[in-house]
């Protein structure tokens, strides 16, 4: 899924950080939820973890803040979904994905989101499963190795 492999420029993630900062100079520390939001969606697409989870924070944030209007709590939901799955934790990625999916269960973009999140669960388990394979056999062959060179002597 495109909004999970797909990253934000780094000049475009800077002006989005320069609008935020400005703000906060220009209105006694507090931008508003909208240039919060977009700092937020562009830190949530970065390719480092640290903006990733400084963009969740932003994200969570907002949500608590969000007590009527659906359309932005759908939107942060959303990208809280996205993010987690970004930073690999699918549990609090899949608990977003489905408190959206309850507030609008016919929405594509959401039940796409959540089969991608199942299908990259399942990538890390695969790969988990792989490397702790691969870890048994190595211990294995240092165990072979070791009574190998024991019947020598």
């Amino acid at each position: 899924m495109e909004v999970l492999t797909d990253f934000v420029t780094d000049d475009y993630l800077r002006e989005f950080e320069v609008k935020y900062n400005d703000e906060i100079a220009n209105s006694n520390g507090k931008p508003n939820d909208e240039t919060v939001f977009q700092y937020a969606w562009c830190l949530t697409r970065s390719r480092l973890l640290s903006d990733v989870k400084k963009g969740v924070m932003f994200l969570e944030q907002l949500l608590a803040s969000c007590k009527t209007d659906q359309a932005h709590k759908r939107d942060y939901l959303y990208y809280l979904a996205v993010g987690y799955t970004r930073m690999k934790d699918f549990t609090v990625a899949r608990k977003y994905i489905k408190s959206l999916l309850q507030l609008e269960p016919g929405n594509r973009q959401a039940q796409e989101l959540e089969k991608a999140i199942k299908s990259e669960m399942e990538t890390e388990a695969l790969k988990g499963a792989a490397m702790a394979g691969g870890g048994l056999l190595a211990a294995g062959a240092l165990v072979a190795l070791g009574m190998a060179l024991l019947k020598k002597k």
